[in-house]
């Protein structure tokens, strides 16, 4: 079975560190999202892939070539202009041959157990399978009404209170038959969501939901992308990490300078080649990209740092995220889920908090923020 990943979008949301980065090639612990996704597929036996891409489509393929080197054949598609997500699958449908084949957006964090679905979805017979799973909060998503024997009812995008009867949300993973998608236009900007399932539901096709507890993050925002390091170092979900275990639930790459007086507890990470300075410490829920260094007396705590970053003498990280090559200058505080943009240098005595982003290839004087 084929399998393609909706990869094109912009990442808005994660601005300003997918401005130069697209958002499934961001790291996570220390290696691309798309890297683990599409091991995540070869797990469930899915090696034939197709990479629907149109945001700096160049730097996944730089990355990962043709797939050999993983066990994998990718192939990679590049829209033009925005398709949505049935209009991208639409515009690969030639690449996908005449059987069975999963879609997935490139975003989704998940645990899911693919081999499970897919059996679902042949003892079903149908002719589209959705994975659903259970949410708090319903309003923000697409729900899906099932019955007792799991056929989908109706669908309801991000619906208000009173229309809520189902917990359930289209969860992101597709099985579809191929006939399906003459019913999707050519070359239009269409969705599966608000186009091509209630469609198809209309035409009285089999559509089902496969309903799953398994792990499940929209890894779309800045909290959320801390949300899945933090969950990830937790072991919320199975995960391998790329580094050896020095002490209990810390990970340490090749070529790092650190003594064990660093580290209070984990879980946390810290990449090839990064230096941390006597007197600095690096707290649980903290992964640290490669090639970094820390000054000493700096604090770090429950924070994503990038590759290539410099920490000041006594500067406090806490809660937030630094893109690539960020500079930061001594007796800096850097907290409440703000986000430093690649290139940035941030002069000492500076203080960000709120949430507060700053652009890409920005220069903070000394003492310039105190937010």
């Amino acid at each position: 079975m084929k399998a393609v990943i909706l990869a094109g979008g912009k990442g808005t949301r994660l601005r300003p560190i997918t401005y130069i980065n697209p958002k499934p090639m961001l790291p996570l612990i220390n290696r691309p999202f798309m890297n683990n996704f599409i091991l995540w597929l070869k797990l469930h036996g899915l090696k034939d892939i197709i990479l629907s891409t149109g945001y700096l489509p160049g730097i996944f393929e730089e990355y990962f070539g043709d797939g050999s080197d993983l066990g994998l054949k990718l192939t990679y598609i590049t829209e033009e202009s925005p398709l949505g997500t049935c209009g991208a699958v639409k515009n690969v449908e030639k690449y996908l041959s005449c059987s069975s084949f999963m879609v997935f957006n490139g975003d989704i964090l998940t645990s899911l157990n693919l081999r499970n679905m897919i059996s679902f979805h042949k003892k079903k017979k149908a002719d589209i399978t959705i994975s659903l799973t259970p949410v708090e909060d319903p309003t923000a998503y697409g729900l899906v009404p099932i019955g007792k024997d799991g056929r989908v009812k109706e669908f309801l995008e991000k619906p208000n209170w009173e229309e809520i009867t189902t917990n359930l949300i289209n969860a992101g993973t597709y099985i579809i038959e191929p006939h399906i998608m003459a019913l999707a236009p050519e070359g239009e900007n269409y969705s599966f969501e608000r186009g091509l399932f209630p469609k198809a539901l209309r035409n009285e096709y089999k559509i089902y939901g496969y309903v799953s507890d398994s792990y499940w993050l929209d890894v779309g925002t800045p909290e959320k992308y801390l949300s899945a390091h933090y969950d990830i170092l937790d072991k919320k979900l199975n995960f391998k990490f790329p580094y050896r275990r020095i002490m209990q639930n810390i990970y340490i790459g090749e070529k790092v300078k650190y003594s064990k007086d660093n580290f209070t507890s984990g879980p946390l990470v810290v990449g090839d080649g990064t230096v941390i300075e006597k007197g600095a410490k690096i707290l649980p829920l903290t992964v640290i990209g490669n090639n970094c260094h820390v000054s000493s007396g700096a604090n770090l705590s429950a924070s994503v740092v990038l590759d290539n970053c410099e920490i000041g003498k006594n500067c406090i990280i806490k809660d937030s995220i630094l893109s690539k090559n960020v500079k930061v200058g001594k007796d800096v505080k850097i907290e409440e889920k703000s986000v430093i943009g690649d290139n940035t240098t941030i002069g000492k005595n500076n203080v960000l908090t709120a949430g507060i982003k700053i652009n890409v290839n920005s220069k903070i004087v000394p003492g310039g923020i105190t937010f």
